[in-house]
Order: structure tokens, then sequence, then C-alpha cells
């Protein structure tokens, strides 16, 4: 089927053509509509997160159509509006597996694209017409969220969303999210559907237009050395989403007493945190994608709020110039392929 795919660290993208394999007893054959681009599908198409199998198909935001089901599938029909994350498989025994976090599989979590699946084969993510996923690793899309919307929410929503839930962000608790690109807004529409108060802190009030009206109640610039000294104490959550390194100090200082601070991106981090954790039993903590039972509670919450990813539709032959827009923080907020581009 076609495709667009990486052949090696160097090279754009360019349209290839990949194999599925066939459908079997418990498979879901999906016509993948849309996929949303990722900054982890640029790290891992570069090589940047180590040596990559090439060539290789990204893309673990994905919505489409179900187009065939195995024997053996009790879940879904053909014609079904779905999804696919960032995980195809998992062990399904394990303690983990047992208590719905297959990400953290101990036998083995297979992600959706660059991974050595259990049948030795390495997988090949959205970017493609038709993907074919174990039943177990596909989601139900409520009827009320648009696919295109819908598909970032696979890995920015329940990235966001998993955090949020498990550190209580709901009514009476003010939550900052760190960063307003694709994760952040995702984060700032979850985080005040649940009801709680919301602070954007991001470098520039260049976007304080935009994060407002994506239902934050105050936008705060962390250039500004005031922001850290009027806000200290003043949050149960603070949710980072951003990949550069962070003066953690001076982020634990705005934690509320028995506050959490939560990173969902990875920067490096070398400050001295044991004496601001210590001080005000504060937490800081990291977050995982979510496993698929949460994922689904996720596209429910959405669903019955109304919360879909702000996005930018394009060709498959854009893709290459939106890698370098994202690298450049140029778009609102995510972009997401139209795979019809590539029939």
């Amino acid at each position: 089927m076609n495709a667009y795919a990486a052949v090696s660290a160097t090279a754009p993208l360019q349209p290839l053509t990949i194999e599925r394999r066939e459908v079997g007893p418990r498979d879901v054959r999906i016509d993948i509509k849309y996929t949303g681009i990722c900054h982890s599908d640029i790290h891992e198409v570069r090589g940047e997160w180590g040596e990559a199998h090439y060539p290789l198909a990204p893309g673990h935001e994905i919505t489409g159509v179900v187009a065939e089901v195995g024997a053996e599938v009790t879940r879904f029909a053909v014609g079904d509006r779905v999804g696919v994350g960032c995980l195809v498989d998992s062990c399904g025994e394990c303690d983990a597996c047992v208590r719905g976090q297959e990400q953290f599989c101990s036998v083995k979590a297979v992600w959706t694209y660059g991974d050595i699946g259990f049948d030795g084969i390495v997988t090949q993510g959205g970017y493609s017409t038709q993907i074919v996923v174990t039943e177990r690793f596909v989601l139900h899309v409520p009827d009320a969220l648009p696919l295109d919307t819908a598909a970032p929410l696979m890995c920015a929503g329940v990235t966001t969303y998993a955090p949020l839930r498990r550190w209580g962000a709901g009514p009476g608790k003010k939550v900052a999210v760190v960063g307003l690109g694709g994760l952040g807004h995702v984060a700032v529409k979850i985080a005040r559907a649940l009801g709680a108060e919301v602070t954007v802190l991001s470098q520039s009030l260049s976007k304080k237009e935009a994060g407002l009206a994506l239902g934050a109640s105050d936008y705060r610039a962390t250039s500004d050395p005031a922001t850290f000294e009027e806000l200290a104490g003043a949050f149960d959550l603070i949710l980072s989403t951003v990949s550069a390194p962070l003066p953690m100090d001076d982020y634990l200082r705005m934690l509320a007493v028995g506050g959490a601070m939560i990173n969902v991106g990875s920067p490096p981090d070398e400050s001295s945190l044991h004496i601001r954790l210590l001080n005000r039993q504060r937490v800081l903590a990291g977050s995982l994608i979510g496993g698929i039972a949460e994922t689904q509670e996720m596209l429910d919450f959405c669903g019955e709020h109304g919360i879909g990813a702000e996005i930018e539709t394009i060709p498959a032959e854009q893709i290459n110039e939106a890698y370098e827009r994202v690298l450049a923080s140029d778009v609102r907020y995510r972009f997401v392929i139209d795979i019809s581009t590539l029939a």
C-alpha cells in the first residue's frame, strides 16, 4: 500500500510502497483517513533516539474507518470510526498489562512504528493508506469528534489527559501548563473541561490571546522574573509539555504545599531538586502516554466535551516542509496529514 517513509536518517521522506500483514482472527484492518505529525516522528526518522529501522513510515496519531475484521473480532465492525495511538501490541498477561498500563509491559510494548513486533516484522505507522492492528489496541472514536481533529488526541490527548486525571486536576484546583504547543494546547482544553483553573506559562506573551481563547484564565511569560515571584506557591499541579531544559527550582517554587510538577516532555535535568521537594512535600514525576483503557476514556471525555486539537491539515507532499515548520514552532498547533492524498 502507499505510504510516505524515510529511507535513511538524512533523506527527506518520500512516497514508498509498504506491506501489511494479512488480517488474522483478532485483527482489524483500517482505512486511514488522517494522521497527526508528532515531534516524536521527527526524532525517530532522523535517528535521534537511537538506531532506526529503514524504510520507516512514522505516525502514531491515526484515525480512520474499519475496512475488515478478523473472524474472532467482537468489538468492531466494518464502517466503525476508529483510532490507533502509540501502541499496537503487548503481552496482555503481565502485571502492567492487567492493570491497563500496556505501555509498561514487562515482556514488550510494541510501538506503532519503528519497532519489532512479536512476529519479528518492523512496525510501520500511519503515514500510509491502511494499517492492520490487533483488536485490543484499536479505539472507538466518538461520533461527536471529527476524525481530523481527533487524530492528535491519540498521542497528545492521552499524554496530557492521563497525568491531569492522575494528579487530580478538577474543581478548586489550580493548574499551570508549561508551553502552548501541540501538547500544551490540548492540556489547556482538557484541564479546563475537568473544572480546573488554568494558567499558561510560556516564554513570551505572543500566544496569550490564543491561550485565553482555549480556556486559560491567565497567561504569564516565564522570561519575566517577576512571574516566578508573583506565582510562588500558586499551583496544585504544573504540567510541563516542553522538551527544553527548565530552571526546575524556579518552577518548583510555584507549587503549593503537596503540589506536583509532571513532565511529559523529556528535558535534561541537572538542577538541585531535593531541597525544593523535601521542604514542602512536593512531587516531581514523569508520565508516559497512557494505557488503552485510559486512552478510550480520554476519547469519550473529549467527545462529551467537544474537545479536539487545533490543526492545520496538509497533503502528504508537504510532510517534509511540515517537519521544518514543527522545528521552527511554526504551527498552531498540530499538523494533520490528509491520507487521501496518498491514494
